[in-house]
């Protein structure tokens, strides 16, 4: 992996600046190990300094995709050398269950990047259309891991909702588990992991609708769906959590928004309706 040293990593060394990215410490004792890592085409150690505009390559850790080509084509919103955002269509799923499936998202998206290695960073329920973060190398998968787990990642979605009113902004704080009743379905459980919704905004469609704009904290099973049911305000078109009989669930996640990593810019994506 080449990175292009920017300039607010101008004078740390190389093991200073994946420790401010929260790189794993396995990963980093594997890089000091490496004999394979250049600064400018000359060896070097993670002691060594770094100045804007240098040219780090780091080694790949071996590590490769085991993902069944599909040979169709994903839709390719943002792609560099590092990551892709790429767009899940209705009915399809982040990923396989086994390795014999070859028509989810990362089926297309191991056919479309020109990369070994693509691994989801989060996932999307499989009714759930919209945006999705793939990391393009196992480094840059642990830093964007991280980022997620430290809430520097901000995922937005949409969602039409039955109401009468518009919802007031709010923070939907209830912790989810499985429903023992339902192998499916998710539900409010005082033994299940906490999850955080926010609810930032909504107006109304029609006399009987609600667009409600989300951000998440954390990304449990149908946390969304759940939260929202719970609160008595469920997604359109659900099958699981508003009984609907079409599988038209009007919930997108439309925006992803971060501080680039690795160089100078800030990130953000956004898949309208």
């Amino acid at each position: 992996m080449k990175i292009i040293i920017p300039s607010k990593y101008e004078g740390q060394t190389i093991e200073e600046m994946f420790k401010s990215l929260q790189l794993p410490k396995k990963e980093l004792h594997l890089l000091r190990m490496s004999k394979e890592i250049t600064l400018n085409n000359e060896p070097c150690t993670l002691r060594s300094h770094v100045s804007e505009g240098d040219i780090l390559h780091v080694p790949v850790l071996n590590e490769t995709s085991q993902y069944v080509s599909s040979y169709r084509l994903a839709e390719v919103k943002y792609e560099d050398e590092y990551f892709a955002i790429v767009v899940k269509p209705k009915g399809v799923k982040t990923h396989p269950n086994d390795l014999q499936e070859a028509n989810t998202l990362m089926n297309h998206a191991i056919y479309t990047i020109n990369s070994d290695y693509v691994e989801p960073v989060h996932r999307l329920d499989q009714e759930t259309v919209g945006l999705l973060l793939v990391a393009k190398h196992p480094i840059a998968k642990k830093i964007l891991d991280r980022m997620l787990e430290d809430r520097q990642i901000t995922r937005t979605y949409k969602a039409q909702v039955d109401s009468l009113l518009p919802l007031k902004p709010q923070t939907i704080d209830m912790p989810i588990g499985k429903d023992k009743f339902h192998p499916n379905k998710r539900r409010v459980s005082p033994t299940g992991q906490r999850a955080v919704t926010h609810i930032l905004e909504s107006h109304m469609l029609d006399e009987h609708t609600a667009e409600v704009e989300l951000k998440l904290d954390t990304g449990r099973t149908h946390q969304i769906r759940v939260h929202l049911a719970e609160i008595g305000h469920p997604v359109v078109g659900d099958p699981l959590y508003n009984n609907s009989k079409l599988r038209q669930l009007k919930l997108h996640s439309y925006k992803i928004e971060f501080e680039h990593p690795f160089k100078d810019e800030f990130v953000s994506i956004t898949l309208e309706n």
